[in-house]
């Protein structure tokens, strides 16, 4: 499943790409500034391409691409993330119509209900907030808000529940998605609350919407929505569907391309009390280096840069201060950027990063007191990257460094969580590798560059290879994986970090 997280192996992939300078204007905004900034940004080249235009909208947002990735459609109320699923839809041929059971067609389901907003547009055919699915489910879970249930009346063929709501401030009906998506649909409801901030009066509550700009949400909504958000990291098939409803509609879901926006707008943990067994924000930013203090900020030779920001010292060796991304950036080429020493640890390190002039994409090591937790990529266009789960307590510092001799990097919007105690156990408490069982088997080269993984070492008598994402989902399992040589063909992966788990041995990879 998408919440395991696999310990000792810390990296994270890369976040959906918005265009160079999507998000400028809301540079350095909190609260309430920051979600109307946002709603500015993401209202500015929404297309409505009506009701009906998200039949054809679906056919490239919904496609199952990384679980079963067989071009069926991407349900989360029917997807069984570890299992068979028990029914799949042909895009474009099981529309509904009518049902009576589960498995007859997929509809159209909005997250938000359009109840609430009178059937209005442009809400009404928004497609980061409609999901296809299956139409019996869509049914049971009505117009009922999203929350934690405590005695079902309703349970779906995934696992996804309509009963009694057991979340601190409400004890009415509500319907609970599965772990896997529970993510999804709080970041689906942040964007929407985001995007229609100007309408919320209008709106009717569902008890679940607020009556005004912000916050937006009722309180015990809200506390529920920031705890699946946290508890639920975005996924590959979130950052796909961005991306695609982006291509189709022309905006994006801000809350997917960087998740530390619900922090920064409605606090770390929300108001009130979280929802009942669910883990709160790992922790406050510790560092948030905007690199506008850098020294010399247009100059083009390449040498070493100090300077000090956001209360520490910093270090770029072979450097440059005249490229940037949100205003200054730092430029490394054959170099790295260092940090002085930091207290209070490290949680999540969330960073943006852009190949400036020509080259090719690429990695950044990152290492906290020189050991290497994690890799960043880097393209042509502007990115940001989160790596979740770090969680390395007292004094640290931290360095980017750059696996490429001539590729010359920008770098902006450095930030890191405090060390939380809480992300920590959480990060004990999930699937341990059993490093010692490596022995001499190594993936080479690393990062691998085409589909297909070779593995250096004795491997004659290796069973069965599997292929996980850091979250845990089993991608790819071969039997007898190197009975004619010694490599792996693989399946469409994207680029990123992965596990191959090698019988008892794992194997850390790149796909870049």
């Amino acid at each position: 499943m998408k919440k395991i997280i696999l310990c000792t192996v810390i990296a994270g992939l890369a976040n959906a790409q918005a265009p160079a300078g999507y998000y400028n204007s809301a540079n350095g905004l909190t609260g309430a500034a920051l979600k109307t900034a946002l709603s500015s940004i993401i209202t500015s080249g929404h297309q409505d391409k009506g009701y009906g235009g998200l039949w054809t909208g679906y056919k490239t947002t919904d496609i199952d691409k990384h679980y079963e990735n067989d071009g069926s459609i991407m349900d989360i109320y029917s997807e069984k993330p570890t299992g068979t699923d028990p029914y799949k839809y042909t895009p474009g041929t099981n529309q509904c119509g009518t049902y009576s059971v589960e498995g007859n067609c997929y509809n159209r389901e909005h997250i938000v209900p359009q109840s609430l907003f009178s059937e209005a547009s442009p809400m009404v055919s928004d497609i980061h907030f409609i999901r296809a699915t299956d139409g019996k489910v869509n049914g049971m879970r009505s117009n009922y808000p999203f929350g934690k249930v405590g005695s079902a009346t309703f349970t779906s063929k995934n696992g996804s529940k309509l009963g009694s709501s057991s979340s601190s401030g409400y004890a009415g009906t509500v319907f609970e998605p599965i772990d896997e998506f529970k993510g999804d649909v709080a970041r689906m409801i942040f964007y929407f609350v985001t995007r229609y901030q100007s309408k919320l009066s209008g709106f009717s509550s569902g008890n679940m919407l607020g009556n005004s700009a912000f916050p937006g949400l009722q309180t015990w909504e809200l506390n529920v929505l920031m705890a699946w958000h946290n508890q639920d990291p975005v996924s590959a098939t979130e950052i796909s569907r961005n991306n695609a409803s982006y291509t189709f509609q022309g905006n994006r879901n801000p809350f997917i391309d960087n998740p530390n926006y619900v922090a920064q707008i409605w606090g770390n943990a929300g108001p009130g009390n979280p929802d009942p067994g669910t883990p709160t924000n790992p922790g406050t930013n510790c560092v948030n280096e905007t690199f506008e203090t850098i020294p010399s900020a247009s100059a083009s030779s390449y040498s070493t840069r100090t300077w000090t920001g956001s209360g520490i010292s910093w270090t770029a060796t072979d450097s440059r201060t005249d490229q940037t991304i949100n205003t200054k950036a730092i430029t490394v080429r054959d170099g790295s950027l260092t940090s002085g020493s930091s207290a209070n640890g490290i949680g999540s390190l969330t960073v943006t990063t852009q190949l400036k002039f020509s080259g090719s994409s690429g990695t950044f090591d990152v290492k906290v007191n020189g050991t290497t937790v994690g890799t960043i990529p880097y393209g042509t266009t502007a990115a940001t990257t989160t790596i979740n789960n770090i969680n390395i307590s007292g004094n640290v510092t931290v360095s980017l460094v750059n696996n490429s001799s001539s590729n010359r990097v920008a770098i902006d919007d450095l930030k890191w969580t405090c060390y939380s105690s809480a992300g920590k156990q959480a990060q004990k408490a999930s699937i341990s590798l059993d490093e010692n069982a490596v022995g001499e088997l190594k993936v080479y080269p690393n990062p691998i560059s085409g589909q297909e993984i070779f593995v250096k070492g004795e491997t004659s008598h290796i069973q069965k290879a599997e292929i996980f994402n850091l979250q845990g989902k089993t991608l790819q399992t071969v039997n007898s994986p190197f009975k004619n040589g010694n490599s792996i063909k693989i399946r469409n992966l994207e680029q990123g970090i992965y596990i191959l788990k090698l019988d008892q041995s794992t194997l850390k990879f790149i796909v870049k």
